[in-house]
């Protein structure tokens, strides 16, 4: 009875053994798998900030994963022109893509709430939206038809209302104006009246030198004064009323984002998170100091735009707003959220930031 029990308890402990090698091996080959993935941007490449970005996204990914994930980075037309990035991450081309919701308008009228919405909310409120206000959620169950997964990959903070070779003092001035913007910002213009395109930033220099377009928006001072915009344009004007704090995306093929151990894909998210945040940093930082160089070293006249043409600009962004919300169902959700969001954001801001800031300017 004695010789039966210990050989029936050598069966199972060697069934154990087998189960823990098993295992052991499973886990030690996903840590010894290599992948390689390729990024592609809607920016050119290397572009100050907004092109960096994913540089950075891709080094930090390769160091945090002991290089078991490389990832290439393509910029804007090197493997898929910059307005092919969302087609090309969902079916697959590449695995990953940076740029800006707004651009993919064409998929669902809702893409552009997750870049900026006029009048809405500065970089720090929609991070605090995506983050902790249920917009992240909201983002992916929208992807989710075209196999994507969507994190925030940066932001520029308050853009400037932009470059125009015609002086704004009314909103008669608005109407007939051909203008670069794009977005939810492109769609109150034309309703005043203007005429809105959308144009890859590295186009944008020789169309308003060659009378293409009369005026664009394009981020702030350090990337406009890399793009050398004093040099073909007029009036700088303030503020960004389309982009108060427009936030950019990494995009990630779902299929491919699965096939990664969770390790990896926790690197994965940590590495956009850390991303979203340095942008800011860097542009808070270096369109301090572009400003001062375009104003005075380029003697770059900048104004603001009169308080009747914010008022009215206002009026129309509540309406194309309104009117994205009832494009779908989904639309009206995620309008609904970041609306919620808005009024709760300014109730407590304007005894906090906005306090803040006039208490800094008593003298």
């Amino acid at each position: 009875m004695r010789i039966g029990i210990i050989a029936i308890l050598s069966v199972i402990l060697a069934s154990c053994g087998g189960k823990s090698t098993e295992t052991e091996s499973v886990s030690k080959a996903d840590t010894q798998q290599t992948y390689n993935w390729k990024l592609v941007t809607t920016w050119p490449k290397n572009y100050p900030g907004l092109g960096t970005a994913p540089e950075n996204f891709a080094k930090k990914v390769e160091a945090m994963s002991g290089g078991r994930l490389k990832i290439k980075v393509f910029g804007a037309g090197q493997l898929v022109p910059a307005f092919e990035v969302f087609d090309a991450v969902a079916q697959g081309t590449a695995q990953v893509g940076h740029g800006a919701a707004y651009y993919w308008t064409g998929k669902s009228k809702a893409t552009s709430l997750f870049t900026a919405v006029p009048f809405g909310l500065n970089a720090q409120e929609m991070n605090g939206w995506l983050h902790y206000g249920g917009g992240l959620e909201l983002w992916r169950e929208l992807y989710a038809p075209f196999n994507l997964v969507p994190f925030a990959g940066g932001s520029t903070g308050v853009q400037m209302a932009g470059w125009f070779n015609r002086e704004i003092n009314s909103m008669e001035d608005i109407k007939g104006l051909k203008m670069r913007i794009p977005g939810l910002g492109g769609d109150v213009i034309s309703r005043a009246g203007g005429v809105s395109v959308t144009i890859p930033g590295g186009e944008l220099y020789t169309s308003m030198q060659t009378g293409v377009i009369d005026a664009t928006e394009w981020v702030g001072p350090y990337n406009d004064l890399a793009f050398g915009f004093h040099q073909v344009a007029k009036y700088y004007y303030y503020p960004g009323w389309h982009e108060p704090g427009p936030i950019l995306e990494f995009i990630i093929n779902k299929d491919a984002y699965a096939t990664l151990p969770a390790d990896l894909q926790a690197i994965v998210e940590g590495a956009t998170r850390a991303v979203n945040q340095d942008m800011l940093d860097e542009y808070t930082a270096r369109n301090n100091r572009a400003l001062v160089e375009l104003v005075e070293t380029h003697g770059v006249d900048v104004r603001k735009l009169p308080d009747d043409v914010l008022i009215e600009l206002r009026r129309l962004s509540a309406e194309v707003i309104e009117e994205v919300s009832q494009d779908s169902e989904i639309a009206g959700r995620i309008t609904e959220s970041v609306m919620a969001f808005r009024k709760q954001a300014m109730d407590y801001h304007a005894i906090s930031e906005e306090a803040f800031y006039d208490a800094r300017k008593v003298k």
